[in-house]
């Protein structure tokens, strides 16, 4: 039978747990992620004045795999469309028509609903110069928001979090997952991953029987007591939460830092999780279930100034049409119920969520009834105060107007950053992204 650990003092913890490599264990994702933030955050000032209870929201939701752009804003009306996609082009008849050229494809009902409602504005031919075909290069170009010619170390959100809410809570930022995007990376470290509130908590191999805490969880907060000693010798103490404290290297400070962030930020989410109520019926899928929790997390007073959501599955290459249509339902809806959700909380004013896949598809279908890597394509926006309706200018389908068989993008991407950095987050984004980008009117 294993035996509980009962070591009384942090230092006793630190010698068997840490230095001496005793335990094994796993932690939420977001302690491998912010370590060296924990361990520096002596410097720094608390989080904006603006936080997640009371401020603006940003939600991030990536369509990853490449969503093929042409067959969700349809352009029904163009020769060029139908004789690149003979198979693939989707008639005027099958198409939710925008305008007399435009239309949604048939499985984006909801966001048709939403568009319709001054909801929902659409951006057309997103992309960047010299476009990368590659999944992973273009995802970390979308994700840091570097040219393509050249490679950023920290993400454009990580920026935001160093520029904006340096000395704040680690779940300034949440992605819903079990990876930290690269959009996250930042210098001093913000951000949370997790799947279930409910177990994100520290967790040794075993699990504990009915009516025990987890071995390691119970020494973690035996960590962050303050013993004796540590009352008579204050200089041994961890700083207090949320203040400035000395950064001296120690080992010891380092792990208890780390420890009570994680132990607050463990309680914080399962609390905030279980006060808030789902409002809207949302699909059965990763996605609906996803939004659910941050609907839930925002409801419930979370702090956060950035969430962060994946769908995976768009890249076409075979039976786009079947696939693709899932997809897009699976997003129109769990999309509009979240915001459905929002709405009877009363929040939906302080939301806005944005889509953007890596890149679109080229303009002729292949061989195998799907569309392979291309570039430019639109991306969506929503919320209560967004300036709904078509934003920018649909590329042109010309064969001349081609670059290599693929969309030529009218609008560099990091505008609409520049655009939610300033106007969403109120925060300069020259210093983030690197030069000036016109903004567009999205709020």
């Amino acid at each position: 039978m294993k035996k509980e650990l009962t070591f009384q003092t942090r230092r006793e913890f630190l010698r068997h747990a840490v230095l001496g490599g005793a335990l094994t264990w796993t932690v939420p994702a977001f302690l491998a992620h912010t370590f060296a933030a924990l361990a520096a955050q002596g410097t720094g000032r608390r989080v904006q004045a603006a936080t997640g209870r009371d401020g603006t929201i940003l939600v991030v939701l990536q369509m990853a795999g490449g969503n093929d752009g042409l067959n969700t804003v349809v352009p029904y009306a163009n020769d060029e469309y139908h004789r690149a996609r003979p198979r693939l082009g989707l008639a005027g008849d099958k198409v939710l028509k925008l305008t007399d050229e435009l239309g949604l494809n048939p499985a984006l009902v909801g966001f048709k609903a939403l568009y319709d409602g001054g909801q929902l504005a659409i951006v057309q031919g997103v992309g960047y110069p010299n476009p990368n075909r590659s999944h992973f290069r273009s995802t970390e170009i979308w994700q840091t928001a570097s040219e393509a010619n050249r490679s950023e170390r920290y993400g454009w959100i990580g920026r935001y979090f160093d520029a904006a809410c340096g000395g704040g809570d680690a779940d300034v930022g949440v992605s819903v997952g079990r990876q930290m995007p690269q959009a996250f990376r930042a210098k001093r470290p913000k951000g949370i991953s997790l799947d279930n509130p409910q177990t994100y908590r520290f967790m040794t191999s075993g699990r504990p029987r009915p009516g025990q805490k987890d071995a390691l969880e119970e020494s973690f907060r035996k960590l962050n007591q303050v013993d004796e000693a540590a009352a008579e010798h204050p200089g041994g103490t961890l700083a207090a939460i949320g203040g400035a404290g000395p950064v001296d290297g120690s080992a010891l400070d380092f792990v208890e830092r780390t420890a009570l962030e994680a132990q607050v930020s463990s309680d914080r989410i399962r609390a905030i999780a279980g006060r808030g109520t789902s409002q809207a019926a949302y699909p059965a899928s990763n996605l609906g279930n996803s939004l659910r929790l941050v609907a839930r997390l925002i409801g419930g007073g979370m702090p956060t100034r950035v969430y962060y959501v994946s769908q995976g599955g768009y890249d076409t290459h075979t039976n786009q049409l079947a696939a693709q249509e899932r997809l897009l339902k699976d997003l129109s809806d769990s999309v509009q119920a979240f915001v459905k959700d929002l709405k009877a909380q009363g929040q939906l004013a302080r939301v806005l969520l944005m889509t953007f896949s890596e890149f679109g598809r080229r303009v002729a279908e292949n061989a195998s009834g799907g569309t392979d890597h291309g570039a430019a394509a639109p991306l969506f926006v929503v919320g209560e105060r967004v300036k709904a309706g078509l934003v920018g200018r649909h590329p042109s389908l010309a064969p001349d107007q081609l670059f290599r068989g693929d969309l030529k993008h009218t609008l560099d991407f990091r505008s609409v950053y520049a655009t939610l950095l300033e106007d969403w987050l109120e925060t300069p984004s020259l210093p983030l992204l690197g030069k000036a980008f016109p903004k567009i009117g999205l709020v």
